[in-house]
């Protein structure tokens, strides 16, 4: 399997753009003021255009600059001793605190799954799919790829950001309501679910990199 390795530049590109927006809305904001997208742009030295392409409207850089407040959580998760080279633990405690700001943050979360699903766009075209910024969800994949350093030498390039993929579906807001909206779970319940295919996915992307054909599921914790 081949992967662009051009898009996959792109992409990160992409994701760096919409940080450094979502920054300076956070200063702003901070100064005390209320940020129009016009503004943010500004303070981040980006083209009001490409801003207004990763934030169409007011109320979804406010909601999501709201939510950025989430990052320096994250960016200290790993730093015990004991999470250094554990990737499973590294793993565990990100679906643990993913779930204890999902509680604390849910109604910001589902207003930005509203905002998301309301965009108008083509999605059509290839060209629409490869020149859209990523609209949400960029926070995630930070987390999840700091979550796997430790394996990230074990994989392949292809391996390791499928890997990455599989766990954006296992880590995040749309797990959180699906195991919560539709199956009926409580939160402790839907948190261990979601750690169990982390594991699982994590287990099987070793086994299939090591060469063996039927990995064993990882144990409950």
């Amino acid at each position: 399997m081949h992967m662009d390795t051009s898009y996959n530049g792109r992409y990160k590109q992409k994701r760096r753009t919409r940080a450094a927006i979502l920054t300076a809305a956070r200063e702003l904001i901070r100064q005390g003021k209320v940020p129009s997208v016009a503004d943010a742009a500004d303070a981040a030295d980006v083209s009001r255009r490409t801003a207004y392409r990763y934030f169409p409207t007011k109320e979804q850089l406010l909601v999501e600059a709201q939510l950025e407040a989430e990052r320096p959580v994250f960016e200290r998760l790993f730093e015990a001793p004991e999470l250094a080279h554990d990737v499973e633990a590294r793993l565990d405690a990100l679906v643990r605190t993913m779930y204890a700001e999902l509680q604390a943050t849910e109604p910001l979360m589902r207003a930005m799954i509203r905002l998301t699903v309301d965009r108008i766009r083509d999605e059509h075209t290839a060209d629409a799919v490869e020149t859209e910024p990523p609209r949400r969800g960029y926070r995630r994949i930070d987390w999840i790829e700091l979550a796997l350093e430790p394996v990230r030498t074990q994989l392949d390039e292809l391996s390791f950001e499928r890997l990455v993929s599989g766990l954006a579906l296992c880590i995040g807001i749309e797990a959180f309501l699906v195991l919560r909206d539709i199956r009926g779970l409580d939160l402790s319940t839907a948190e261990e679910v979601s750690r169990w295919v982390a594991r699982s996915l994590l287990h099987a992307s070793l086994a299939q990199s090591n060469g063996t054909t039927s990995p064993s599921l990882p144990p409950e914790r």
